[in-house]
């Protein structure tokens, strides 16, 4: 039974539960299949690939796809996000940008994200729990966040650095909202702004409702770097949930390091 289909830049991952054939029931607790770019192939595979590939009555469809698959997959990239992840595709002020990480094999970072050690305090390494109920990702589940929340517009990719910070380069997609908001007293009227575009609403008495509010996968510079750990807690001290809330407790650091693309926000 296909429980579902994701397109990932340009493969369609299948994802199947059961499949009967016949009289045979082939029972994987999760089967998938990767096919690169297959041109108006999609329906077809979605109809009729099963993952009991080694039974005689699997469709003669299948063993072409897979032949085809393989062929493209061989010109695939040599550092991939992923085993079965190349690269993502996606929309950023309006251009297509390729998230994927450098080819080169050689590359070293040249930049303040080598250095190893700073001054604690203030730049201390953070837990990898930044608050209870908030869920802390890595770059993948940071990539997934991109391709289902924000695609959707259910989300959005906070870089809560301040904006000196965030203009000298941030992952594609993120909208800047600084700690030093999310921080700010009740009354502050950016706060109050904030909150109301992220989806929130202020009642007389001044209490916010966010049950329609939009998720958030907040980051920084990176483990040692505290303004998305504060700008966290500066939203759940106004009420943000925090099953909403996402923490990429890796930020700037870390992207870099896997030589993950890089945008540098226009005006």
């Amino acid at each position: 039974m296909l429980i579902s289909y994701q397109q990932h830049s340009n493969s369609l991952v299948l994802l199947y539960r059961e499949v009967t054939i016949g009289n045979y029931l082939c029972e994987k607790p999760y089967a998938r299949l990767l096919v690169w770019h297959i041109p108006r192939c999609s329906m077809l595979v979605k109809k009729e690939w099963n993952p009991c590939l080694h039974h005689q009555l699997a469709p003669p469809l299948v063993y072409s796809l897979i032949l085809l698959a393989g062929t493209i997959n061989a010109q695939a990239l040599e550092v991939n996000i992923s085993e079965e992840l190349p690269y993502v595709n996606i929309t950023y002020a309006g251009k297509h940008v390729r998230i994927e990480r450098i080819q080169d094999t050689d590359n070293r970072l040249t930049n303040s994200f080598t250095k190893t050690s700073r001054k604690c305090p203030p730049f201390c390494i953070h837990p990898v729990k930044v608050a209870p109920g908030v869920t802390t990702v890595g770059e993948l589940e940071l990539l997934d966040f991109l391709l289902t929340n924000v695609r959707s517009g259910e989300g959005l990719l906070v870089d809560a650095r301040t904006p000196a910070w965030h203009r000298k380069g941030t992952i594609p997609s993120a909208i800047n909202i600084p700690f030093t908001v999310c921080t700010a007293p009740a009354n502050d009227p950016n706060l109050i702004k904030v909150l109301k575009a992220l989806g929130g609403k202020r009642n007389a008495s001044g209490l916010w409702d966010f049950r329609d509010a939009k998720q958030m996968l907040l980051f920084c510079n990176g483990p040692w770097c505290d303004q998305s750990p504060r700008a966290i807690k500066g939203l759940m001290r106004h009420g943000y949930p925090p099953e909403k809330l996402y923490y990429y407790r890796g930020g700037m650091q870390n992207w870099q390091l896997f030589g993950l693309t890089t945008v540098t926000p226009s005006g």
